[in-house]
């Protein structure tokens, strides 16, 4: 309302009450006309009536005005103050980066697993690191100095880790049988310093910091959407590239490097077609041996084989349809649409894995019927792989049984997911090119193959290359005929098959 007093005019209107039910209202004075003192009247019941019948909002709302006024400020538009509402932030426009996680992550609608990789994210590393800065606030200085200070926390974990590498070294006695009387005082107060450093620390890696920023950036992008600042300080942080590891080989030359050193050339690394057999033969009477055999001659992921439906496979197309996936969630496994588009896609199978797959689904139809007729439980899941009982397998169990068979041979080490890799090594060595591994792999981009895997086929190239210039007679010396790819019979169970379908 307005009112005349002493020449000037007064607005007074009631506001909601307080958290604790305490009865407030706006007053102000000063107006040198009703119209003036009419207008703020008008935004202030427009802002009242925006809550409704949400008394939460209305309380916020009432702290919003009762600071309006005692600061002196003028009234916010009500379309600035709704849209703040409807954010779910400070409606002073002081909203935290903190808040704009939690209010980010409460409006998420990805698959659990994603939505909780976000969390671990903000838990972790942007909570603690930027979540007291005031969103409208936040520039490229603070997230610049953010990813600094990620990088230099790696350097001290990475130079503690080598002090402690040292120490150990300095606290062992490795000249054989018990360390001599003089020696032990030396060796306790070794074991003292070691016991007092920090313990061994994982570094942030780059390809987990470049995640980081696709989460802040994606944050950000949410407060633009919702109006809360207008600039994403995280797209222009300069940050060192995050290098794809490339898939190579185990030629018989890093094998015999490995046997040496003990240490592998690159993280990725793949088996030969001979190197896979033999693997697949130790792994025949295993129980997930048809698992293995899926994933190496047709590259699906690990939780694609686990949440695999006997009602996606076909036996006369000759097909399998990636329609879920069984991902674990903490250690939970969970059952969830496939992350990307391309992944939901029709696999082509060659008649050995169609005969393989068979042999699976009598083994399992003899297990349901047997424990039918003991009067046990089965769990119709529909799974092509199943535990005894029916239900469904956790993933890890195939991560398990993969490098316990491994280990019952001398093959040079991978593990599951460098199985899925081996199906490109399997294109080229069927005459394939990148753009085959991309469709095999379902990969969105071939950018994504060619940066995983054009090593890979180099390493192939050389085969071919050496097999052609063979051909070329030179005077004094016949051409020796090229030696012919080892190619296994069809027929014997786990070798590999005469071609790789397109």
């Amino acid at each position: 309302m307005s009112k005349r007093t002493h020449g000037t005019h007064e607005v007074h209107q009631e506001l909601p009450p307080t958290e604790e039910n305490t009865r407030r209202r706006f007053r102000r004075t000063g107006y040198a006309t009703v119209k003036d003192a009419q207008n703020d009247l008008d935004k202030l019941r427009k802002i009242l009536d925006l809550p409704g019948e949400d008394e939460d909002a209305a309380r916020r709302v009432g702290d919003l005005l009762q600071a309006v006024m005692r600061g002196r400020k003028p009234i916010p538009d009500a379309s600035d103050v709704q849209r703040r509402l409807g954010v779910g932030i400070d409606l002073e426009g002081k909203m935290t980066m903190g808040q704009l996680f939690e209010s980010w992550l409460g409006s998420k609608k990805t698959r659990q697993t994603t939505t909780n990789g976000y969390r671990s994210h903000v838990r972790v590393h942007l909570g603690p690191g930027v979540g007291h800065h005031r969103v409208d606030r936040f520039g490229v200085g603070q997230a610049q100095t953010f990813f600094d200070a990620i990088a230099d926390r790696n350097d001290v974990i990475r130079a503690e880790n080598a002090a402690r590498r040292e120490q150990e070294q300095r606290a062992k006695w490795t000249k054989g049988g018990r360390p001599p009387a003089a020696e032990r005082p030396r060796l306790a107060e070794e074991r003292a310093r070691l016991a007092a450093m920090p313990p061994f620390r994982r570094v942030t890696g780059p390809a987990t910091v470049q995640s980081i920023r696709r989460t802040l950036r994606t944050a950000i992008n949410y407060a633009i959407k919702k109006q809360a600042t207008t600039f994403n300080a995280a797209v222009h942080v300069e940050l060192a590239p995050a290098a794809r590891p490339k898939g190579l080989l185990w030629t018989d030359e890093r094998v015999a490097r490995w046997q040496k050193t003990g240490q592998k050339p690159s993280p990725v690394m793949v088996w030969t077609p001979a190197q896979l057999g033999a693997f697949l033969d130790a792994a025949e009477s295993h129980r997930w041996y048809a698992f293995y055999h899926l994933v190496a001659h047709h590259g699906f992921r690990r939780g694609e084989g686990a949440g695999q439906d006997w009602e996606n496979v076909s036996f006369e197309r000759r097909t399998v349809t990636v329609a879920k996936e069984l991902v674990v969630d903490g250690w939970t496994p969970v059952e969830t649409e496939p992350k990307t588009a391309g992944s939901a896609g029709t696999v082509k199978i060659d008649q050995g894995t169609v005969e393989v797959l068979r042999q699976l689904r009598v083994r399992q139809e003899a297990e349901r019927a047997a424990r039918l007729a003991a009067g046990k439980e089965w769990h119709d899941t529909g799974k092509v792989f199943t535990a005894e009982d029916g239900s469904w397998v956790h993933p890890e169990e195939f991560s398990d049984g993969f490098r316990e068979i491994r280990a019952t041979t001398d093959l040079p080490p991978i593990n599951l997911r460098d199985l899925r890799h081996g199906a490109a090594a399997l294109v080229k060595a069927g005459g394939g090119d990148l753009h085959d591994a991309k469709v095999k792999l379902r990969h969105s981009t071939i950018v994504l193959t060619s940066d995983t895997y054009m090593e890979l086929f180099e390493d192939y190239e050389d085969e071919l290359t050496e097999r052609a210039a063979a051909v070329v007679p030179r005077a004094g010396r016949a051409a020796p005929a090229p030696e012919e790819p080892e190619r296994p019979s069809q027929e014997e169970p786990g070798e590999l098959p005469p071609e790789e379908p397109e």
